[in-house]
C-alpha cells in the first residue's frame, strides 16, 4: 500500500453515496455530479472496485453501480487493496548491502535478518493495515449520518430520485443541482 491517492477518497465518497441509496443504482455520472468532479476520472476508479467485487454494475438507460453486499461488510482496507493495489507501505532498497566501509561483502551481521529500518516500516504497515480492516463503509455512514442535518439526508435522497428518473425512456433530463 504506497502513498494513499485522492482516488481512495472519492472511491470512498462514492460508497458512502450508495450505501445511502437504498439499493438504488447511481450512474458515474451521478456519483461525479454529487462529489463535483469528473465523471472521466470516477471512469477510472469505478472498475476497480467492480473487479474488487465491491460494487456491482447493470448497464443500460436504468443502469449504474450498487454496493455488492451490506455496507457492514466492506472494510476500508479492502476499498484501498482495490484501488491502490496491495503494495507494501515502504520498500526497503537494502542499502545496507552497499556501506562503502565494506571491502567488497558486506560482513554477515550487516545483512543478517530484516534491516533495522524496514522492521520499523512493517510494523506501522501492519498497523495502518489492522485500522483500515477495523473500520467499515457502515462506520462511516453512521457517524456521518448522526452528523448531518436530516434536511440534507432528505435532499440527496430526493436529488437521487429525481436522477434516477430521469433516465427513464421518454423523460426529459431534470436540471437539477447536487445538494450542498
Amino acid at each position: 500500500m504506497a502513498h494513499i491517492t485522492t482516488s481512495v477518497e472519492y472511491a470512498i465518497h462514492c460508497l458512502l453515496w450508495l450505501a445511502g441509496a437504498d439499493g438504488r443504482a447511481l450512474s458515474s455520472r451521478d456519483l461525479a455530479d454529487l462529489q463535483g468532479i469528473s465523471s472521466s476520472f470516477l471512469a477510472k476508479i469505478l472498475p476497480k472496485l467492480e473487479k474488487a467485487g465491491i460494487v456491482v454494475a447493470n448497464e443500460g438507460v436504468r443502469g449504474g453501480y450498487r454496493l455488492s453486499r451490506p455496507p457492514e461488510q466492506i472494510s476500508f482496507l479492502q476499498i484501498v487493496d482495490a484501488v491502490e493495489g496491495e503494495k507494501p507501505l515502504f520498500d526497503c532498497q537494502e542499502i545496507r548491502d552497499r556501506c562503502a566501509v565494506f571491502d567488497e561483502e558486506p560482513p554477515e551481521w550487516a545483512v543478517t535478518g530484516v534491516c533495522a529500518i524496514h522492521a520499523v516500516m512493517l510494523k506501522a504497515e501492519q498497523a495502518m493495515r489492522a485500522e483500515l480492516a477495523a473500520n467499515t463503509l457502515a462506520d462511516v455512514a453512521a457517524s456521518f449520518e448522526r452528523k448531518a442535518p436530516a434536511e440534507f439526508i432528505v435532499q440527496v435522497h430526493d436529488w437521487v430520485s429525481d436522477r434516477i428518473e430521469s433516465r427513464k425512456p421518454g423523460r426529459p433530463p431534470k436540471a437539477s443541482k447536487p445538494p450542498s
